[in-house]
């Protein structure tokens, strides 16, 4: 099957409108791989017909759904980014954490958006476990979302390769999981921290059901917007933030050039950004900080 431009611009353009997701014209070769396996799946024999298909005789979505997941990269792995996830756990948790405890309020809300198969949201139920001193107080909302039903199944699961958690440290690969048959099982009292959902990041009804986060991760997620889909994302996200709440995204990626909602923050080595909120509180009440190369925070 070849891929013409103008079929190229129907389904590229019909995946923009419903996902946000921009593909340019280098990735028609993409496009169209993707393309054939799905028209080969649903018996389509040129994309212009794969194109009515999913306008017309697609009521509920579910082919769109599995051409979507065919589009979409799935690179992640645990503890990603670890000098970032450091700055998390060693300045921006503590901050939030001594607030709540001085307020004596120990609920936290997190949100890992586009979190793929489950390693990044599995890697913040472990330091949040491991760096709060008193864990066992806190009531934890940690919410994962993707536009890809496939992964989400794979994060519920919670079984990795040996390679997805070779970034984990050795402490915690040996108290948070459980080698079965090849596999790194995420034990059952981190995998019930997580709840996983299917959302759309421009689904501007869904996202307003997100509300008074203090930490949203989207890290490498924005690349695959343009700015007008970015700034949408990133509204959303502002309206999801409680006061005073962190937003962490990839290392190449920035809000500055997009909204000016979010004010920047340096916290250590790291830049990340906020919803404004008023006086920072001082941070106390934690464990020995990670030190580089290191374990984060660790129980005794």
């Amino acid at each position: 099957m070849q891929l013409q431009q103008a079929e190229f611009e129907l389904l590229r353009t019909m995946v923009y409108e419903r996902t946000g997701l921009r593909f340019e014209d280098c990735k028609l070769a993409f496009v169209q791989a993707r393309a054939a396996r799905r028209m080969t799946a649903v018996g389509c024999e040129t994309a212009r017909d794969y194109y009515r298909y999913l306008r017309y005789h697609d009521p509920a979505g579910e082919e769109f759904q599995r051409f979507v997941e065919c589009l979409t990269t799935n690179e992640t792995y645990f503890f990603r980014e670890f000098p970032q996830l450091r700055c998390f756990a060693n300045e921006a948790l503590p901050q939030i954490a001594d607030a709540r405890r001085a307020a004596n309020d120990y609920s936290l809300r997190l949100w890992s958006a586009g979190c793929s198969t489950g390693d990044e949201a599995y890697t913040l139920a472990i330091i949040l476990r491991a760096c709060l001193d008193d864990f066992p107080r806190w009531k934890i909302h940690l919410l994962a979302s993707d536009i890809d039903t496939q992964v989400l199944e794979t994060a519920r699961r919670g079984a990795y390769s040996a390679r997805a958690v070779q970034d984990v440290p050795a402490e915690y690969l040996h108290r948070y999981f459980k080698l079965h048959l090849g596999e790194y099982h995420v034990n059952d009292d981190i995998k019930q921290m997580v709840t996983f959902v299917h959302l759309n990041l421009v689904d501007r009804p869904s996202m307003r059901k997100v509300s008074m986060m203090d930490f949203i991760f989207c890290r490498n997620v924005l690349i695959y917007f343009d700015d007008a889909s970015r700034k949408q994302v990133l509204s959303s996200f502002y309206d999801a933030l409680a006061p005073g709440g962190f937003i962490f995204l990839g290392h190449s990626e920035s809000v500055g050039r997009i909204s000016a909602a979010f004010e920047m923050v340096r916290l250590g080595d790291t830049i990340t950004y906020r919803r404004p909120a008023g006086k920072e509180p001082t941070s106390d009440g934690f464990k020995s900080r990670l030190a580089e190369g290191g374990e984060l925070c660790t129980t005794k």
